[in-house]
């Protein structure tokens, strides 16, 4: 269920512009399912796998397939897209508590739904800092990260961000993934769990001119993912280069933010990163993702969040699958790896 007006908003909101939905039919999901039930494992042999999902996924109403392929083709199109009413496997392991994918799994259905939409967009990419370089990352709460600004967390607030990747030209906002993709498995216990999603544009156009401008300017250091600052610096930040928060166009923005924690350079770069994250809350979309729902997301268009939700870590809790995407691979062939022509 979608709702422009979350528990921390502070006004009501309509604005079709920047969030879009697609809604399977009933006689397309189950055609859809019947066909992916029997699918291997799709990350065992991933090229020949996204070739079959492309094909299978070209069979989608064409209005329907237009629309996703506009998302992620277009300037103007909405910053976040929800794709209900997807086929979903016949049973469902329990939630891994580790974050690790699960060796329970018999049936492939929501990896190649997850993949079938993601090479729509563009071509999945592993990040060797983010879930040890997988194409499929399982999104769940972990005892150990529940209060960390991670993926792993629960029990606090995901402050708006995009997924950013630590990058030693310094510069994380490069790099990182132009779409990611966020698939529900299983909803939380409590079914209380919201994604969130601010667009550049609506952020822009609520904060005030002057702040913007300090936002445009190079006063920002970004730190690194927390995946990287736990497994790779010990803890300790790891800050990019000078880099503004807002770039290009007016009418067509580009956002950089960390989860981690976004330096201001300036006693007014530390206050517009205040009000940024204050428009945020007045401007962004709500969704409580359920299984057999996608959201997907243009990570440069906008920011996204998550609110705290109660995690039990017992087998049933929250279960999401991730992509990273990529519109070409070529651009960061600097970072490629040896082992596998998709990590980097």
């Amino acid at each position: 269920m979608i709702s422009n007006q979350g528990t921390i908003a502070r006004r009501p909101r309509i604005a079709t512009e920047t969030f879009g939905e697609v809604v399977l039919g009933d006689a397309v999901r189950d055609a859809l399912g019947s066909v992916l039930r029997p699918f291997p494992n799709p990350v065992l042999d991933i090229d020949r796998s996204l070739a079959r999902l492309h094909a299978i996924f070209a069979q989608l109403p064409v209005e329907q397939l237009q629309t996703i392929l506009d998302f992620g083709r277009h300037v103007d199109t909405p910053g976040v897209l929800l794709v209900r009413n997807l086929p979903v496997d016949p049973e469902l392991p329990e939630t891994p508590v580790d974050g690790e994918p699960s060796t329970s799994k018999r049936t492939f259905v929501a990896e190649a739904v997850l993949l079938g939409l993601s090479q729509l967009l563009g071509e999945p990419v592993g990040i060797t800092t983010e879930k040890s370089g997988r194409l499929v990352h399982d999104v769940v709460p972990v005892p150990a990260g529940a209060t960390t600004q991670t993926n792993q967390s629960s029990t606090v607030f995901l402050n708006f961000h995009n997924d950013i990747v630590y990058d030693e030209t310094g510069r994380y906002d490069v790099s990182n993934p132009d779409f990611l993709v966020l698939h529900c498995l299983r909803q939380d216990g409590d079914k209380s769990a919201v994604t969130y999603y601010a667009d550049a544009r609506d952020i822009t156009r609520r904060l005030p001119p002057h702040v913007v401008g300090t936002l445009r300017s190079l006063l920002f250091r970004l730190n690194a993912p927390g995946s990287y600052v736990r497994d790779v610096a010990n803890g300790t930040e790891v800050l990019s280069s000078p880099v503004a928060v807002i770039s290009g166009p007016v009418d067509s923005p580009e956002i950089a933010v960390s989860a981690n924690g976004v330096r201001g350079l300036t006693p007014e770069a530390e206050q517009a990163l205040r009000d940024l994250q204050g428009a945020c809350r007045e401007v962004g979309h709500q969704v409580k993702l359920t299984p057999g729902t996608a959201l997907l997301i243009n990570n440069r268009k906008g920011l996204h969040a998550r609110s705290q939700f109660f995690a039990r870590h017992d087998g049933r809790d929250r279960w999401l699958q991730r992509t990273y995407l990529r519109r070409s691979l070529w651009t960061i062939r600097y970072r490629g790896s040896s082992v596998d022509r998709r990590v980097h």
